[in-house]
């Protein structure tokens, strides 16, 4: 469906028609059956909303189209923040012809029919802004075709993506284009393109004031989003009618968050949800779990997600946590949806309120770092095993000390490979448990200081 931020996908194969002409929209053309968002599209960059920090005075689009040479670029940001819109209205006002394609839609045989007809139209003396939809759906071969025609100057060359472009793009591709970042629409803009689409329709939303606050949160920062649901208020509101917020969700149900389980959303809402655990913040914790399970996430990965919180920045400072964790993901797994979900709940808070240390997290990666550097290095001989008698000869297990037949039922002997000497990994903090452990720590090392004189 054509919009105030995307266009209509076309057919496998077909492109959308050049933009040949400039200025005004025309008023002529029957908008009787356009949608909202179409008619609303923007004229120029300064008329895009919510995206100040590319299309504002001192952008970097705006800078670009000053100095009167578009480089290519890419687009990367979530649905409906205005990235075909914004495309368009570079070439149109730079003079440059427009042609577009989906990668959903298109393979190379479509891609080496976009290519020619930007060499016939650079022969007649102007140039080509390709808009490539949905360009991280091409394999790395087809990013690959890109290349020579960007180099050349046959096209100049915008994709947009809604995906990480470090994760979906070959590097050939991101050394020959800049990437710019579309923000999501907050609160402000979405209500800016509120008002224009009042302003356009030439009548209020029929809404009270937290119905309104309510369907900007539905939006959840698609600027195209809003302008849809918007229409269907419009046409679902009777003569003099006001909706609720209760009613307004009943006419236009529920949008689904924008969330991909497998792309950025999943990674940075886990890492959120994280974050506020490691930051003793239990309440920002249950959102983001919330966000989480809301949006239909696995709670079985949510809950060894806690398993590694506790392991990770709780650690010795309260060795009940991982019990409290794994105990969580067992109820889940035992339970299922929805009542299991409590449990995660229940994990969340503890971890979260949960005294804090990555002092064994630390230790164990020195630990390891060491072991890596040091090679295989033999335990020192009086702690091996002698079960036959060469070995025996050999001096294996002698001078081992047992230790519970030992003074404070401790030997203090050295553990480590002789050639390296003692290490010290393991630091305890004086948070929870770990002061206990610190101190049983520091009275072993004066024990262990005394019998070495």
């Amino acid at each position: 469906m054509a919009d105030l931020f995307g266009e209509p996908e076309p057919e496998r194969g077909a492109r959308t028609r050049e933009t040949e002409t400039r200025g005004a929209r025309d008023p002529a053309r029957n908008t009787a059956r356009r949608p909202l968002a179409d008619r609303l599209r923007p004229l120029s960059l300064p008329d895009v909303v919510g995206q100040d920090h590319l299309t504002g005075e001192g952008g970097v689009l705006s800078r670009m189209l000053a100095s009167g040479n578009l480089g290519s670029m890419i687009f990367w940001g979530p649905p409906g923040t205005g990235k075909t819109t914004v495309a368009r209205l570079l070439a149109n006002d730079s003079d440059y012809a427009f042609d577009q394609i989906s990668a959903i839609f298109s393979g190379v045989a479509d891609l080496k029919k976009v290519f020619e007809a930007a060499r016939l139209r650079r022969s007649n003396g102007r140039p080509t802004l390709l808009f490539v939809d949905e360009i991280h759906r091409f394999n790395r071969a087809q990013q690959d075709s890109f290349l020579p025609v960007m180099e050349d100057g046959t096209v100049v060359l915008v994709g947009a993506t809604t995906e990480n472009p470090s994760f979906e793009l070959n590097a050939a591709l991101l050394s020959r284009a800049r990437v710019l970042t579309f923000k999501p629409h907050d609160a402000a803009s979405l209500a800016a393109l509120l008002e224009r689409a009042e302003e356009s329709e030439g009548r209020p939303l029929p809404l009270d004031a937290e119905a309104r606050q309510v369907l900007l949160r539905m939006a959840d920062g698609d600027g195209r989003a809003v302008l849809s649901l918007a229409e269907e208020i419009w046409r679902a509101a009777g003569e003099g009618e006001i909706f609720d917020a209760a009613v307004l969700q009943e006419i236009v149900q529920r949008r689904a968050p924008v969330y991909d389980k497998g792309q950025d959303g999943h990674y940075n809402l886990i890492s959120a949800l994280h974050k506020s655990v490691r930051g003793s913040d239990p309440d920002a914790a249950l959102y983001w779990l919330c966000r989480m399970l809301d949006a239909g996430e696995d709670p079985l990965y949510l809950g060894r997600r806690l398993v590694r919180m506790a392991s990770e920045d709780i650690g010795l400072a309260d060795p009940h946590a991982l019990r409290v964790a794994l105990a969580a993901k067992d109820a889940y797994d035992y339970l299922g949806s929805p009542e299991g979900e409590l449990a995660l709940a229940e994990a969340t808070v503890y971890l979260a309120a949960a005294p804090k240390s990555n002092a064994v997290y630390v230790a164990y990666k020195a630990a390891m770092r060491s072991a890596k550097a040091n090679g295989s290095l033999l335990p020192p001989r009086h702690i091996l095993n002698a079960p036959t008698k060469l070995m025996k000869e050999e001096g294996y297990g002698s001078g081992y000390r047992y230790d519970h037949d030992e003074p404070d039922a401790f030997s203090g002997q050295d553990y480590f490979p002789e050639e390296m000497g003692r290490e010290s990994y393991y630091r305890p903090t004086p948070y929870g448990r770990e002061e206990w452990i610190g101190n049983r720590l520091s009275h072993l090392r004066e024990l262990r200081a005394r019998r070495d004189r």
